[in-house]
């Protein structure tokens, strides 16, 4: 990479900045527990981590529009409580965002989690201050496809997507990427599967946050 001149670094959320495993597990259990909804396979739920979450409790469950509100609105009342906060941030993250940082890059944030909750996340953790803008989803369920949240920012910030690079965990991430020629790199510390992600064919692979900064180095 370093014979290409790229200036704009954009993060998926879940599973690449932070593991919030723990949060997002128990915010699915209290909305089946209020939905009276057995989930006999506790270790599948790491499927909710990264994709629209309004489409796996859709999809996963088989739930008419009605029940799938009302299991993201009892997902949301202990989430934005609890779950947001039972959360880590991966080891070298801070130390990567400083190192990027310190080169001038532009650094976004692209979720499908809410951008108010993405928001308080990152402030809890003190990385807020590294990003120019972090972008989510609405509360309403728009704008969750990750191809439409990298168009935002590109479009909103008038970002070169030839200078521009997504990082994530999840096919979502390289897919919304490819459809906004925007370089990918997948990271394997996350939730995506080896093979999930190399089916996508992203640009690069990396297993940590110091071979993400190899990338990087000038």
């Amino acid at each position: 990479m370093k014979d290409r001149k790229f200036e704009n670094i954009l993060f998926d959320l879940d599973g690449t900045l932070t593991d919030s495993k723990e949060g997002i597990v128990n915010s699915i259990l209290y909305a089946l527990e209020k939905l009276d909804i057995q989930e006999k396979h506790i270790e599948e739920l790491d499927n909710f981590i990264g994709p629209p979450l309004r489409e796996t409790f859709m999809t996963r469950y088989k739930l008419p529009d009605e029940l799938t509100e009302k299991a993201m609105n009892f997902y949301r009342d202990y989430f934005s409580e609890r779950g947001l906060f039972e959360n880590k941030v991966y080891p070298g993250i801070n130390e990567l965002l400083q190192y990027l940082s310190s080169l001038k890059y532009r650094l976004f944030v692209a979720t499908s989690k809410p951008t108010l909750y993405a928001g308080k996340i990152l402030k809890h953790f003190n990385l807020d201050h590294y990003f120019t803008d972090i972008v989510g989803c609405n509360l309403d369920n728009t704008r969750t496809d990750k191809t439409e949240i990298i168009s935002h920012i590109l479009s909103v910030y008038s970002l070169s997507p030839q200078s521009s690079v997504m990082i994530g965990d999840r096919k979502h991430d390289l897919i919304g990427a490819k459809n906004n020629s925007v370089i990918s790199i997948a990271v394997t510390y996350g939730y995506g599967s080896g093979e999930e992600l190399s089916s996508h064919k992203p640009d690069f692979i990396v297993n940590n946050c110091n071979e993400l900064k190899l990338i990087f180095l000038t």
